[in-house]
């Protein structure tokens, strides 16, 4: 179903209102309704702030009103601290006065069941109908630093400092979660422009959030705790526009374990877990995955739109060598490459050095520089920024005396602001000695000073990464391959599962090579195919009912001579019946028998919530033992059909491991993006494709062997409300 388009200006009475009423407003200072108001006032809020009561007639110092009616001007934003049995008297009087906003903090809606779900149906189509954008219900709300809009009652996000960087957008689909996330972010220096809670998401979405940072010019970076998204065709848009901007989107999004097995006949459909396809689908757009808060946290720290990572070649400045191994140690296990220097490099950074210390990376300044030759830190920092094998540059400690008057240090600042490299202090947490005096002449001028506890390192791969996405994006013009439809609605009988003859029909009409193959019904039949065929063939037997004919000993290969034929015909079939008794049987297929060459598998599955996914794997025990698989959002376009292969872990295989010829990629890839248009074209039929083995030759390729699964027809349901 198409989804209605809405403006994203829509939320800035949301985010940026001029004038606030508090309905529910409370003399009690326990009460939200007064906490709401004080932290208003206590935020510095640059508007109005109206109380809402029936009797008082001033609450916290502020002029209040008995009813929305009564108060004189507009209001943009109503904050509802009232309960979820008031929310749709609430909602109307907003209708009636104009009201283009809400923020609901009241629980009791779909997370209750069946009725709480059907309120919040009700009162989201009557807020649609009357243009009222609302944040909630389930939600601890909202909050914009640059205007002082506290919108929540959570008195804890007053208790952090405000000054730190800004330009760090936040949006959480948990409140708690998100609240935690803010005042760790505000203790470590990166101060949110935006914090929402989503709640249930009754009209404005975790994407719908995105798209209003997006355009928003005072955030530079966006970022969010994801459980699931329910608009993933605008995620992509919005991820596509992010990296048009250089703007990072980070995601930490959890549920990384399947609960329960995924019941499923492919073996897509049994390997494609909810997790690995976000996964996929955010390498697939530029989004950054993020492992937990720390990484949001360090990576906003990091992170410089006009200096962005130019590689993964890293080196360590130490005057700990034990320290210095252990931070290469976690380069390299988050894919840095602590790179091994140039001799030029080297000679030049030992004129400054004393023999005893370490000019290899990581570069071991020795103790002396911490204690009496404080220089050592700033003289390899003049060789490394002149190397262009170099792209990030770490140093694990830094001279603790040094201050915004100290020449050496104003020397560091001017050589480190000329390069383009990344240069940042990842200091050992230690009490009163993790940041050095210079901590805050080194963050303005772009040297991110980040404790060891934020796990730095992790950080600066995520930018890395980030940084790869923003140069394939920039270089790739890459939209999807189209080989144009092909009519198959003939086949394609809902909630049945094609038999392999059928399944070879559809790949054939969408232009993959298949075996040469016939249905023999007799024996004498089976004899005339394979001499027409040509010997060696394989016979196999054709149901829609036996899938997986190795399991039902239903398959005999490299057979040779028309008496062998008649046995093996006798066998499959007899197997075939005592294997399932009730199944189907549209007779014997007879195919030619495909030389030896290298076996993958292409697969595809109509997830739930991204619809069809394309696998792509090695064959073998690569898939059923190794999972050496790969998946990616359709449709693809060439690059994610690239991508495909060069993310399985055997890809040297496919190059000609062990002096063996490099098998025909480009012919994958034509599978690849012709299963990715018969998927798309068919995203309401076909549930689940595997093509199994797909045999790939020096030149060429086959599918030996194909299952296609298709949807049970369901009766269109009716989306109500946003």
């Amino acid at each position: 179903m198409t989804q209605e388009i809405i403006s994203y200006e829509t939320l800035r009475p949301l985010l940026n209102p001029k004038a606030i009423a508090v309905l529910g407003a409370s003399e009690n200072k326990y009460k939200i309704g007064h906490l709401q108001i004080q932290a208003l006032i206590d935020g510095n809020f640059q508007g109005e702030i109206i109380p809402i009561h029936p009797s008082a007639s001033e609450i916290a110092g502020l002029k209040s009103y008995p009813s929305l009616a009564a108060v004189p001007g507009d209001i943009d934003l109503v904050i509802f601290c009232v309960s979820f049995n008031q929310i749709k008297s609430g909602l109307i009087a907003c209708a009636e006065k104009n009201v283009k906003s809400a923020i609901i903090f009241a629980s009791g809606f779909s997370e209750t069941g069946v009725e709480g779900q059907k309120l919040q149906q009700e009162l989201a189509q009557y807020a649609k109908e009357h243009g009222i954008r609302i944040v909630g219900p389930n939600c601890v709300g909202l909050v914009n630093t640059s205007n002082g809009l506290i919108g929540t009652f959570s008195p804890a996000i007053l208790t952090v400092p405000m000054d730190g960087k800004k330009g760090v957008g936040y949006v959480s689909q948990s409140g708690a979660f998100g609240v935690l996330t803010y005042m760790a972010a505000a203790q470590q220096g990166v101060s949110f422009n935006y914090f929402v809670s989503t709640g249930n998401e009754m009209d404005a979405s975790f994407e719908d959030f995105i798209e209003y940072m997006v355009h928003d010019d005072e955030t530079s970076i966006i970022s969010g705790y994801l459980e699931g998204t329910k608009k993933p065709e605008k995620l992509k848009v919005l991820a596509k526009q992010a990296l048009n901007k250089k703007k990072p989107i980070l995601l930490m999004k959890t549920g990384r374990s399947d609960a329960g097995s995924r019941a499923a006949a492919s073996h897509t459909g049994a390997l494609a877990g909810s997790d690995i396809i976000y996964d996929a689908f955010f390498k697939q757009n530029g989004i950054v995955r993020v492992e937990d808060f720390e990484d949001i946290i360090a990576f906003s720290k990091l992170f410089n739109a006009e200096k962005l990572p130019t590689g993964k070649n890293t080196v360590i400045i130490t005057s700990s060598g034990g320290r210095g191994i252990n931070e290469a140690d976690r380069c390299e296990s988050y894919g840095l490459n602590i790179v091994e220097l140039s001799e030029e490099t080297k000679v030049e950074i030992r004129k400054t050095l004393p023999s005893y210390a370490s000019v290899s990376n990581p570069i071991d300044l020795t103790a002396a520089a911490s204690v009496t030759n404080p220089e050592f830190y700033l003289e390899p920092l003049k060789a490394l920024v002149n190397d262009p094998d170099v792209d990030n540059i770490i140093f694990t400690d830094f001279p603790f005396n040094w201050d915004e008057n100290t020449p050496m240090l104003q020397e560091f600042v001017a050589v480190a602001k000329a390069s383009n490299k990344v240069i940042g202090l990842f200091p050992f947490p230690l009490d009163g000695l993790t940041f050095p005096k210079a901590t805050d002449t080194l963050v303005a001028n772009d040297i991110a000073v980040i404790s060891g506890t934020l796990n730095p390192v992790r950080a600066l791969s995520k930018l890395v990464q980030y940084s790869l996405y923003v140069k394939e994006n920039e270089q790739v013009s890459d939209v999807a391959s189209d080989y144009g439809a092909a009519p198959i609605e003939d086949l394609l009988q809902p909630g049945s599962t094609l038999s392999e003859s059928e399944a070879s029909e559809v790949l054939d009409r969408y232009g993959i090579p298949t075996t040469k193959r016939a249905i023999a019904k007799e024996a004498e039949e089976a004899v005339e195919m394979a001499k027409t065929i040509g010997f060696p063939v394989v016979l196999k037997i054709d149901s829609p009912h036996i899938p997986h004919k190795t399991e039902a000993d239903a398959i005999r290969l490299n057979v040779s001579s028309e008496e062998d034929v008649r046995k093996a015909f006798e066998e499959v079939m007899s197997n075939a019946k005592n294997y399932n008794p009730t199944a189907k049987l549209n007779g014997v297929s007879v195919q030619e028998m495909l030389p030896n060459g290298v076996e993958i598998i292409v697969g595809a599955h109509n997830d739930e919530t991204f619809g069809p996914v394309i696998m792509a794997g090695l064959g073998g025990v690569f898939v059923e033992v190794f999972k050496d698989i790969a998946f990616k959002v359709a449709p693809l376009t060439r690059k994610d059909a690239i991508d495909l292969l060069e993310e399985l872990q055997g890809k040297a295989i496919l190059d000609g491991a062990r002096g063996k010829a490099p098998v025909d990629k480009e012919a994958i890839i034509d599978v690849l993006l012709k299963v990715s248009n018969l998927m798309n074209d068919n995203k309401e039929t076909i549930k689940e494709l595997d093509i199994n083995p797909l045999i790939v030759y020096e030149n060429g390729i086959k599918a030996a062997d194909a299952m296609i699964v298709v949807q049970e027809k369901v009766a269109e349901i009716q989306v109500v409300g946003g």
